[in-house]
């Protein structure tokens, strides 16, 4: 199909579902209020006057895009102090994440929705002087008028697993104009490199990922660390769990013997905590949701069969507080969640199988004794549970962790070198 044909036919199908996209977002403002701001955004349509040109876009799509965007930021302000930022997200995580970003001069907005008008008016009205699309955020509409704008993009911290590289394939007369569009893609692996070549990118360079140079806030995990102490047994987490594992987990657990470690919990997406909560309950067990107590945890919630993380911004509090976490979106075949933050934090991971969506910083951590892979997750209990009761095994993971983390920094360096002449 050509690509006029397959533009205009997928621009159709946006305007239609219009309504129902606005309608879905305004549903999720009703536990995420975010959503519902500065909804006319998502149009392109802006209340304030024209701002002055020649800001820096960086799309961060979401919470983990935002967290590996804070890294190339602070780079890029090292080489350009006085660089003048735009900020976009999609969900309300991701722009809660990105206001704390913010200096003065800077801007965040909502990335419009991928119909010719929206985008249009979206560069019109910001006239950025480069776009900067965090890891996998390419999108038709948005790179045909980019070019025709004589805006440069970049995919920076880019990856692509086999299966998005097939699905691209099937919509190659959208989605191979628009990888060939972009300027440049620097890209976490080699393997990743390769496949975004293949889907159209000509200029393509590996330069490590992003998630290594993200700080960690110390004091975050020192609390955590504190609160494992004042709990007196070891806890076992569920990290960045995904629908489908809280009650496959939940399921073997009300199974095990006592004594058993504390089990954590902690739901990827905020609007799942109240559903997480409830399944908790309907096992039979205690529960504690952090959101409950300020510091130090009281004593119901030490005493507690479960914590739920009913918190935002807090994972080096959890991964210090955890002996042992198991990976979430690894043990259903989601792809995996990234482990380089666990690792960061000095915290030994146990992955399941599925882990496509990060396979090399999966295999590396592997490698280094960092994690290890479980078949399954009942494998994955059973091990988690021995090892909360290993403390010299825990610790060696631990530190190899740390060292881990630590020997594949260097991304956000890289990538501002590679950003900034192209923005004139």
């Amino acid at each position: 199909m050509p690509e006029g044909l397959a533009l205009a036919l997928y621009a159709a199908a946006l305007r239609l579902l219009t309504p129902l996209y606005l309608l879905r977002l305004w549903r999720r403002g009703a536990k995420e209020p975010l959503y519902r701001q500065a909804l006319r955004e998502r149009l392109g349509l802006y209340a304030a006057p024209q701002p002055a040109p020649g800001r820096l876009w960086i799309h961060a799509v979401s919470l983990g895009e935002t967290r590996a965007a804070s890294a190339l930021i602070a780079a890029l302000r090292e080489r350009e102090p006085d660089l003048r930022l735009l900020l976009t997200q999609s969900t309300a995580t991701g722009r809660e994440a990105a206001q704390a970003l913010l200096r003065d001069g800077d801007a965040i907005a909502w990335l419009p929705y991928d119909t010719p008008g929206a985008v249009r008016r979206f560069l019109r009205h910001w006239r950025p002087r480069l776009g900067v699309l965090m890891e996998t955020e390419v999108w038709p509409t948005l790179q045909r008028e980019a070019e025709r704008a004589g805006l440069p993009m970049v995919l920076a911290n880019a990856r692509l697993s086999e299966k998005s590289l097939r699905q691209g394939r099937r919509l190659g007369a959208l989605m191979r104009p628009a990888a060939a569009r972009m300027m440049l893609a620097l890209a976490q692996t080699e393997a990743d490199a390769q496949r975004i070549r293949a889907m159209g990118t000509a200029r393509v360079e590996v330069a490590g990922n992003l998630k290594y140079d993200i700080a960690m806030d110390a004091a975050l995990i020192a609390r955590g660390q504190a609160w494992a102490a004042q709990v007196g047994r070891p806890v076992l987490m569920l990290a960045v769990s995904r629908e489908g594992e809280e009650k496959a987990l939940l399921d073997a657990w009300v199974k095990q013997p006592a004594p058993r470690p504390l089990l954590a919990i902690v739901p990827r997406h905020p609007q799942r905590f109240d559903e997480v909560a409830a399944l908790v309950e309907a096992a039979g067990l205690t529960l504690a949701r952090r959101s409950s107590w300020a510091d130090p945890p009281p004593a119901t919630a030490r005493a507690a069969d479960v914590w739920l993380g009913d918190s935002m911004r807090e994972m080096p509090l959890y991964y210090g507080l955890a002996s042992v976490a198991l990976l979430g979106g690894s043990f259903e075949p989601l792809g995996g969640q990234n482990l380089i933050e666990a690792a960061a934090c000095g915290c030994p991971v146990l992955a399941g199988p599925h882990t496509f969506n990060f396979a090399e910083a999966t295999e590396l951590a592997l490698a280094a004794g960092a994690a290890r892979r479980c078949a399954t997750l009942a494998d994955a209990i059973l091990q988690g549970q021995a090892l909360c009761a290993d403390a010299p095994a825990r610790q060696s993971m631990s530190r190899n962790a740390l060292a881990f983390a630590a020997a594949h920094r260097g991304a956000a360096a890289r990538m501002a070198a590679a950003i900034l002449p192209l923005a004139g």
